[in-house]
């Protein structure tokens, strides 16, 4: 049995049929016996949609309130994937970032994480739940509902799997891992089994848009081992984010450029 942390993005909750998607996807993992905490975003456009409601009020919305605006797309999410999961048969429980005490500074809509407390997971993950998690968000000193930015939500999950100490972080996507350049600009992209956090950290910092740059360094930090998948295939391998070299593919002649980043001007 194992702890796994899974992360869905934007467009793999899209929409409710996406959710039951992801809830049989989960129930496959927990008839494995495994124990499954699942991290979500907020569906696809709706945090545009929520700073767009808000700037109609006020051109530049002051950042507190902002925060309590936008932190309420995904809670539609969890319990939205919560119910998915109970439909199920699976015991599932919803919890946001307070909820979950995931206490940051108070720099809000880009705050960082100070600390995590377990102890409510931890106990139903004992008791047999799924605990669904809203990512992207948390709670100040002062119990201001704060966020994490952009992307914040691979942070949440990276942060959960180091705090639970979680045997696997997996990061579903649009893509079915990571690639040597982008898929959809060179056909003949190849997709790489593995690849280090330093090589990960710097196709991100060049711009490949597959992980968040937070999640990788905090990944790296706290030597959480990651996994990138596709929520719409039923099966592969992705690619693995780790230390180990002997986890890369190895050739006779080690390539010296895994991966190509760019931006389109």
């Amino acid at each position: 049995m194992a702890l796994i942390v899974q992360k869905y993005g934007g467009t793999s909750v899209a929409n409710p049929e996406r959710i039951r998607n992801v809830a049989r996807r989960v129930a496959r993992y927990k008839a494995m016996g495994h124990q499954i905490v699942v991290v979500v975003s907020a569906m696809s456009g709706e945090t545009n949609r929520l700073i767009s409601l808000a700037k109609e009020l006020m051109e530049d919305p002051d950042p507190r309130e902002l925060d309590a605006i936008v932190s309420t797309g995904v809670q539609v999410t969890i319990g939205m994937t919560a119910l998915a999961l109970i439909e199920l048969g699976i015991k599932a429980k919803s919890y946001t970032g307070a909820q979950v005490k995931i206490l940051t500074d108070d720099a809000h809509t880009k705050a960082r994480i100070l600390n995590i407390n377990q102890h409510n997971l931890k106990a139903d993950l004992d008791a047999g739940y799924v605990c669904v998690v809203a990512g992207f968000q948390g709670v100040d000193a002062d119990g201001n509902i704060t966020t994490l930015g952009r992307g914040g939500s691979d942070t949440t999950g990276v942060a959960l799997a180091a705090a639970l100490g979680a045997d696997e972080c997996q990061i579903y996507t649009d893509v079915d891992g990571v690639y040597t350049t982008d898929p959809r600009v060179v056909p003949e992209a190849r997709r790489l089994k593995s690849i280090t956090f330093e090589e990960m950290l710097e196709l991100a910092s060049q711009g490949s848009k597959v992980l968040q740059i937070r999640s990788v360094e905090f990944a790296g930090k706290y030597k959480v081992k990651l996994r990138v998948l596709s929520s719409f295939e039923e099966e592969g391998d992705g690619t693995l984010i780790t230390f180990e070299e002997d986890g890369k593919d190895n050739d006779m002649e080690e390539p010296i450029i895994s991966g190509i980043a760019f931006n389109r001007d």
